[in-house]
């Protein structure tokens, strides 16, 4: 019937009343016996039947009452609560991730990791390999105050009385050398494995060892005087002469300087960790009348990579799943 029909305008209450349900109709909807949270759910509305999609609040109340996949990062305090966790969630999917970062090093685990295989077998519903990768914890690796305090002094200049307070704070990381270490010369009978590699160390940089009461001795009394000789060498065949200054400290009994320049630390590289022998340079730098001190780790790189190594392998075996080094895909 039309609305402009000279019948129908006779009686515009009517007409009013029959524009107004036509306005306010809307389809009734039928609700699916199961829920399908893949499919979307499609109502019309009365505003010139405006059609609303349910689908984000009807997954809401879905998971009012139970969560439709587990999602969410555990920040976790230990190694063993890591591999607990692994344990808990994990499924045939799952997978470790290692990032061997010396400044803030992580190992986490990805419950629902994407499966093995190529993504090649794509269908309307999805690549069934693809997994969401929401469900993760990770661990931060704790790195010791001492690894910190050593690293933090690590190549910079310090002063007398800085570098002997920070030998004295931190004396019981010292260690004096052994017999064997002392006579600088390796022995794989007699001498431990680490002992010989502190030896090799000291042969390669062409250092030796000092001792924890040496450098004490040094930060209280260290004193350089500098003396510079002139010297002539003449070639008789050609008749050059070839003129240098040659620079030397000595000590204030006018004897030439002859200091350790190597020591021995045993610190953890992460809290709670086993600790690792490392060699620590030391030298010093004479500007004009002031002296600065320089402590330097030799290659903490090796023991970092070590301590990490022995951890994450330790997760590896007892969680026994694949492991990666380095960070996962973004989402």
């Amino acid at each position: 019937m039309a609305y402009d029909d000279p019948e129908v305008m006779k009686n515009p209450a009517e007409t009013m009343l029959q524009v107004m349900e036509d306005i306010g109709y809307h389809k009734a909807v039928d609700l699916n016996d199961s829920l399908d949270l893949t499919r979307p759910e499609l109502v019309t509305v009365p505003k010139h039947r405006e059609v609303k999609d349910l689908t984000p609040q009807i997954r809401s109340a879905a998971e009012f009452l139970k969560p439709a996949r587990r999602k969410g990062t555990a920040r976790l305090e230990d190694l063993n609560s890591l591999i607990g966790w692994a344990n808990r969630f994990k499924g045939e999917t799952s997978a470790l991730y290692a990032k061997p970062d010396m400044s803030a090093p992580t190992l986490t685990c990805i419950a629902d990791y994407h499966a093995q295989g190529p993504a090649d077998q794509i269908s309307v519903t999805g690549d069934p390999t693809a997994r969401h990768c929401h469900h993760k914890a990770v661990y931060s690796f704790p790195l010791s105050d001492e690894w910190q305090a050593w690293m933090g002094v690590s190549g910079e200049a310090l002063e007398k009385d800085d570098m002997g307070e920070f030998i004295e704070a931190n004396a019981k990381d010292v260690m004096d050398p052994t017999p064997a270490i002392l006579t600088g010369k390796e022995d794989e009978k007699k001498h431990q494995p680490w002992e010989n590699r502190l030896i090799r160390t000291a042969s390669q940089i062409e250092g030796k060892f000092g001792q924890l009461h040496t450098l004490l001795q040094m930060s209280k009394q260290f004193q350089v005087f500098e003396t510079s000789d002139l010297t002539v060498s003449t070639n008789r065949d050609t008749g050059e002469a070839e003129i240098s200054f040659v620079n030397e400290h000595k000590d204030a009994a006018g004897k030439p300087l002859n200091i350790p320049n190597l020591i021995i630390i045993t610190i953890p590289v992460f809290r709670g960790g086993a600790p690792y022998r490392m060699a620590v340079r030391f030298r010093y730098r004479k500007t004009g009348g002031k002296i600065r001190f320089i402590l330097s780790l030799y290659n903490p790189e090796k023991s970092f990579e070590a301590a990490f190594k022995e951890a994450v392998e330790q997760a590896e075996k007892e969680t026994e799943l694949p492991l990666f080094y380095g960070s996962p895909e973004a989402a």
